[in-house]
């Protein structure tokens, strides 16, 4: 691998977690948020133990401005491309913790709905299912889902669109289905 500019980079470790498993590199970077912001569904990972495990590992490197990256690592850039020209990408990027209401895995036509409180690393610390009568089941921890791979990506330019506001929580709040702050962020 030859670095383009080594001296304004650093060696990140890059996992894509899909749930029963992950895609792992080391991609040398200006910065984590760089990483997150070229490559989709990807979080620049630092907790030491998974650091000093990839380590011993014979993981791919890449430069974040190579033109050719890794199987796996080149689709998840080709998405990000995609995503950065459209209204809303990044929009929440910023956001320590976000308020989603979704469809399971997306669909918008039936099945249960989720409201989800996620933290910037995209997976659930919250979430409540609605049932069609407005009563919900809420779910907190790892006793709730065995699991629990990033459900949403910040960059995604489809989860602006998918934020819930401060009346929405509150409303959920009211008919105690759960407790969402309803003060942060203001929305």
């Amino acid at each position: 691998m030859t670095l383009s500019n080594p001296a304004a980079k650093t060696r990140f470790l890059v996992l894509h977690d899909y749930g029963m498993g992950g895609s792992w590199w080391w991609v040398h970077a200006r910065s984590a948020r760089e990483i997150l912001e070229t490559f989709a569904w990807t979080e620049a990972v630092t907790g030491q133990e998974s650091v000093t495990w990839a380590e011993g590992e014979k993981l791919e490197e890449v430069d974040i401005d190579a033109p050719l990256m890794p199987p796996g690592l080149d689709d998840l850039r080709a998405k990000r491309d995609v995503q950065r020209g459209l209204p809303g990408f990044g929009a929440l990027a910023d956001r320590s913790i976000v308020y989603v209401r979704r469809h399971w895995d997306g669909e918008d036509d039936g099945g249960p709905v989720y409201l989800m409180e996620v933290e910037s690393d995209g997976r659930r610390t919250r979430e409540v299912e609605l049932a069609e009568d407005g009563s919900g089941r809420v779910r907190s921890g790892p006793d709730d889902w065995p699991f629990n791979p990033p459900v949403v990506d910040f960059f995604d330019p489809e989860l602006a669109g998918q934020e819930i506001t401060r009346s929405v929580r509150g409303a959920v709040g009211t008919r105690r289905t759960c407790f969402w702050p309803v003060a942060a962020h203001g929305t």
